[in-house]
């Protein structure tokens, strides 16, 4: 992190200083906001958590080495270093923006309904090719982890690659005000948060709150093959990529390699590169697509680019393959809406063996939820699913959805209970999708498979 002082924190933050006067001048080198993780030099940002209250681990901290503490209470009983805020929040959320003004780089903002992390993943290995890259650890990114993110730009940054992630209207605009991306990447638009966000229509309005604060010469990279995106028109210039030729930029050839991973030509104008991505099914063909439209943007040869794709690697619970024992299991729990399920299945198909889904429920889609999760059960089946198996009280409609198509399905009430029956269910050879919101903690299914395997 490039360091700043407490005096710069004050006035990034508007906060009110209790401490000792020659104190200012302190600088800050890292910014935290988890007591375990404090070190010599650090700002502890004290929240009050649904768990515990960060502003009884102030002293603590800094006996531990912070330099200061930000935080929603009185000062310190002493003339320790504290700045105090109405709401720690929007304080972080101010001091990242003020430190995000400090880089004169790029900075993609990457959203969109399904594939975040995997195309941020993508657009850092891809560029990392070229340039120092700082992107979004894990999945910081919301209105907490952005902030966090951004406070990690370093001087030796040349590119940030920030995922922002939103559920409701206004939130976009909240994290783009700290962000000012130069490059917006949208993944695609689905049926993601429709509680909050209505339909797919408001989920475009609420992603393209991400504009607000883009100039006109800075960048939209779409997914041209997405209904809504494709005739989209953003206040910034707009490149498109996807599987239709019209796109700026083309996957042609596509080839499925199975747990090996994809195959294709990239095409751009006249230009065309082959590429092969360590990662199986057709989202990380977009995803690589993406990657690349940001990459040649930035000057980046077809060669550095190629070189990029193929470092990519899987991060986390996303599409991750396991082979355990006569078992391949496909480990996607990290999310899941009717849209990235749809993808997984037919990314499944590509697969040996017989296919079975382990799907759970698919949250926050509001009034539509039973509906969706039904063809979703449906879905599978018409795709060539022998066997799906659902838990929890949403994923009931799953296997009605299934039955109603043909096919065989089984419902369990929770997790434990489909646990329980998986020797009954499981055999020799198959290879097994586990998918559901990630409240579900579906990760438990997938380590009791590789126990069987």
């Amino acid at each position: 992190m490039k360091p700043f002082t407490i005096r710069e924190l004050v006035a990034a933050t508007g906060g009110v200083y209790w401490g000792d006067p020659a104190a200012l001048e302190t600088k800050i080198t890292s910014v935290t906001s988890d007591s375990r993780a404090v070190q010599p030099g650090a700002l502890f940002v004290a929240f009050a958590g649904a768990r515990a209250d960060g502003h009884d681990f102030m002293e603590a901290c800094l006996g531990g080495g912070a330099v200061c503490c930000m935080s929603e209470c009185f000062p310190m009983p002493d003339e320790r270093p504290c700045v105090r805020v109405a709401s720690t929040l929007r304080a972080m959320g101010a001091l990242a923006a003020w430190h995000r003004s400090r880089f004169d780089i790029p900075v993609v903002g990457v959203t969109g309904s399904v594939g975040k992390t995997t195309t941020k993943e993508m657009l850092a290995s891809v560029l990392s090719a070229r340039f120092r890259v700082h992107r979004t650890e894990k999945n910081f990114n919301n209105e907490l982890g952005v902030p966090q993110t951004l406070l990690r730009l370093d001087d030796a940054d040349e590119v940030s690659v920030v995922e922002m992630g939103i559920s409701d209207f206004g939130e976009m605009s909240r994290l783009t005000r700290m962000v000012r991306p130069t490059i917006a990447v949208m993944s695609a638009i689905a049926d993601s948060h429709l509680e909050f966000l209505g339909d797919r229509a408001g989920v475009l309005r609420a992603k393209a709150e991400i504009f607000e604060t883009m100039a006109p010469g800075d960048l939209a990279v779409l997914n041209g093959d997405d209904a809504l995106l494709r005739g989209f028109d953003p206040p910034v210039r707009r490149l498109t990529y996807g599987l239709a030729p019209e796109n700026d930029f083309v996957a042609e050839r596509v080839e499925n390699l199975g747990v090996a991973g994809m195959r294709c030509a990239i095409r751009h104008g006249a230009a065309a590169f082959e590429a092969v991505i360590p990662a199986y099914g057709v989202h990380m063909v977009y995803a690589a697509l993406a990657a690349a439209a940001v990459g040649a943007s930035l000057g980046m040869t077809d060669a550095e680019i190629a070189e990029g794709i193929s470092r990519y690697r899987t991060v986390g619970e996303r599409a991750h393959v396991i082979e355990a024992g006569g078992l391949t299991i496909v480990s996607d729990c990290y999310n899941a809406n009717p849209t990235s399920t749809a993808a997984a299945i037919e990314s499944l198909m590509a697969l040996p063996g017989r296919k079975v889904c382990v799907l759970g429920d698919m949250l926050e889609l509001g009034a539509r939820a039973r509906q969706l999760h039904e063809e979703v059960g449906e879905a599978a089946v018409r795709a060539g699913v022998a066997l799906v198996l659902a838990a929890g009280d949403l994923a009931r409609g799953i296997c009605d959805g299934a039955a109603r198509a043909g096919g065989r399905s089984a419902w369990f009430e929770d997790r434990a209970a489909l646990i329980a029956a998986l020797p009954e269910w499981i055999q020799p050879g198959d290879c097994v999708l586990v998918k559901a919101s990630h409240s579900m903690a579906f990760e438990a299914i997938t380590e009791a498979l590789a126990r069987m395997g």
